[in-house]
């Protein structure tokens, strides 16, 4: 049987390697990155209607977004939309994060889903 062949989405998602508690802690520490983490695991977006939908300015929401990718929170695709532009739109890969105190020790969990 011929495995079947990898999406973009898999693939980038096989190459991220996943952040550390630290990493995810300081990430999601910062203000402006939970708001666009959360506009997009709502559904969906364009980096034009995170800014809107996070009440923040492009540059900051793409600079979010960029750094939310880069940890695996966050995948893009690219779309043709009807006038024939390419528009990226942003989507949470996240679905759960757990963070749990064991003996003084902090660690934090991320589960990945559709």
């Amino acid at each position: 049987m011929a495995a079947r062949p990898q999406s973009s989405h898999e693939r980038a998602e096989e190459s991220t390697s996943r952040p550390t508690t630290a990493e995810l802690l300081d990430l999601l520490g910062d203000e402006y990155t939970r708001r666009v983490f959360e506009v997009v695991s709502e559904r969906p977006r364009g980096g034009r209607a995170v800014a809107e939908a996070a009440g923040v300015s492009r540059a900051t929401a793409y600079r979010r977004l960029n750094e939310l990718q880069d940890a695996g929170l966050v995948t893009s695709e690219h779309q043709i939309s009807s006038d024939g532009h390419h528009r990226e739109q942003f989507a949470a890969s996240a679905r759960h994060l757990s963070i749990s105190l064991d003996d003084g020790d902090i660690e934090a969990a991320v589960s990945f889903g559709l």
